[in-house]
């Protein structure tokens, strides 16, 4: 990930907290548990989930494919007390190989949604867990996850975006050079882990309210800024998105906008 565009800004907003923590809580950790946080990060969801299983024996294993962000991690996560994170950089590609023990709970947040081969991915899930293990995982990057009351809004704020590299930068995003992700429904991701393996136990949508500043986080985020103006300079991208968001807000009079966030519980059988 390159530095200075990670997650970690956005990832300090309370609605983030808000339904990571929701999602641990329909999991149902135990103290002792030993669990996996696939696409860890910065450890914002690494820290919910040793709060979890903190005791002599619980164990998080935080994942994640950026030594950048391990490190950031590192230092977020030194002070906390009785329970033992174990740092590994890795992809979800490979996570049996990476965790060789069978653990209780794999969580993977808020990322599911940008891996290409799911299917491989559920399959090193399930082979990581024990028997009824539990996989959890949620995303706001799936179709429905934009409300109908949203729509302008997002639309608003691309062509704001665009507009501004048009104008001040005469460029435009080149779709040529970004694979389109496709974005599942619910009911699609429900067969997909149904047909590899798992059971779903539970699942909710939760929708949150986004200020500004949120938006204004998620344009420094290089992952977005490549998913939305593909092509374009991370440090233009930004200003962009960053400046289309505040117009669109201003023409809209809006002081937040709403989005969906899937939450999904899975047992492995």
């Amino acid at each position: 990930m390159p530095n200075g565009f990670s997650l970690e800004k956005f990832a300090s907003h309370p609605f983030y907290e808000e339904v990571n923590r929701r999602l641990v809580t329909l999991t149902h950790l135990r103290p002792g548990e030993q669990v996996v946080d696939l696409g860890s990060g910065t450890g914002a969801v690494t820290r919910l989930l040793a709060e979890q299983v903190r005791n002599e024996s619980g164990q998080v294993i935080a994942v994640d494919p950026s030594d950048s962000a391990i490190e950031v991690a590192r230092r977020n996560l030194e002070n906390l007390g009785d329970v033992v994170i174990r740092f590994v950089q890795g992809s979800a590609e490979r996570l049996s190989q990476l965790v060789k023990l069978p653990v209780d709970a794999v969580f993977f947040c808020n990322a599911f949604h940008l891996v290409h081969e799911k299917e491989q991915v559920l399959r090193e899930i399930r082979e990581t867990l024990r028997k009824e293990g539990t996989f959890s995982f949620n995303t706001s990057f799936y179709q429905g996850a934009e409300p109908p009351e949203s729509q302008r809004f997002y639309k608003r704020w691309m062509l704001r975006a665009m507009r501004f590299l048009r104008d001040e930068h005469g460029i435009s995003p080149d779709r040529t050079k970004v694979e389109a992700r496709i974005r599942l429904t619910e009911e699609e991701y429900v067969t997909l882990l149904s047909q590899n393996g798992f059971q779903i136990r539970d699942r909710e949508v939760v929708t949150v309210q986004m200020p500004l500043k949120s938006f204004e986080d998620i344009s420094e985020y290089s992952l977005w800024i490549e998913g939305v103006l593909p092509g374009v300079p991370l440090e233009l991208g930004a200003e962009a998105l960053k400046h289309g968001a505040r117009e669109a807000f201003e023409e809209l009079g809006l002081e937040s906008s709403p989005r969906n966030w899937l939450l999904v519980v899975a047992n492995r059988v």
